[in-house]
């Protein structure tokens, strides 16, 4: 998490602690303290600023990936490594895509297993799989990079995931407006209790909230090729982005 804290009651106390523990143990006993303590919390007020803002993405993650199956673990993996080989080509070589954006995203062979009761579990065959996380900017092409890689050989495509390259850039916005939004629910809370709002003594982001939601439509647009047969191809419209977060507000009630 990160977070921001003006805990003046906290530093006051610590400070002196460390600067003169035997004068504060003198003046205030044990009692006394902790009731001050309590006292400090009951005139504070904790909500929760929610915010949001809509931006259009300028970046694409592809999952694109291949699987083979055979009757032995190394003729599958051969198999696959082929495929790979012809994709890693297209992307490269095609595309003109550069190595930094195209990573392994999963890799394994396993077996396939058949169970009856006669034979109980039974190897049936086995599964290389690997997929690749390829990074695309131009959003236009999402459909026909995705339709030349299956008929390059990819039969395992997964979604797409779009985002904002620079997410600092927007960063600050979003939390303008999650102040902004706690700032209402605190005024409202100290108005209805006949207190006034004071000043923010802590504010805490919580990371898990602190995400992007995107949506968008991927669909087979079926169109008419030279010789007139039907020819599906992908079309992808990747919407608008919404960069969330959540901060945690403590304010003081005077």
């Amino acid at each position: 998490m990160n977070t921001w804290v003006k805990r003046l009651g906290s530093v006051m106390i610590a400070g002196a602690l460390l600067t003169g523990g035997t004068a504060w143990s003198g003046a205030l006993g044990a009692g006394e303290v902790h009731a001050a303590e309590v006292q400090q919390q009951q005139n504070r007020v904790t909500v929760v600023g929610k915010g949001e803002l809509s931006v259009k993405p300028d970046i694409v993650y592809l999952s694109i990936g291949v699987e083979s199956y055979a009757d032995s673990a190394k003729s599958a993996q051969k198999h696959n490594a082929e495929k790979m080989e012809k994709i890693l080509a297209l992307l490269k070589n095609t595309w003109k895509i550069e190595e930094k954006d195209i990573k392994t995203e999963q890799f394994y062979v396993q077996p396939n297993y058949s169970y009856t009761e006669k034979e109980g579990r039974k190897v049936k065959n086995y599964i290389a799989f690997h997929s690749l996380e390829v990074t695309l900017r131009d959003l236009n092409k999402v459909g026909d990079l995705l339709d030349a890689a299956a008929e390059a050989g990819a039969n395992n495509v997964g979604n797409a995931r779009f985002s904002v390259e620079n997410r600092d850039a927007f960063e600050a916005q979003v939390i303008e407006k999650a102040m902004a939004n706690a700032d209402v629910k605190a005024q409202a809370i100290a108005k209805a209790s006949k207190r006034q709002l004071g000043v923010v003594v802590n504010v805490v982001q919580d990371e898990a909230a602190n995400r992007d939601v995107f949506n968008y439509e991927m669909k087979e647009s079926v169109m008419m090729d030279a010789s007139g047969a039907n020819q599906a191809s992908t079309s992808v419209k990747p919407g608008e982005i919404k960069l969330v977060t959540q901060l945690y507000v403590q304010y003081e009630l005077k």
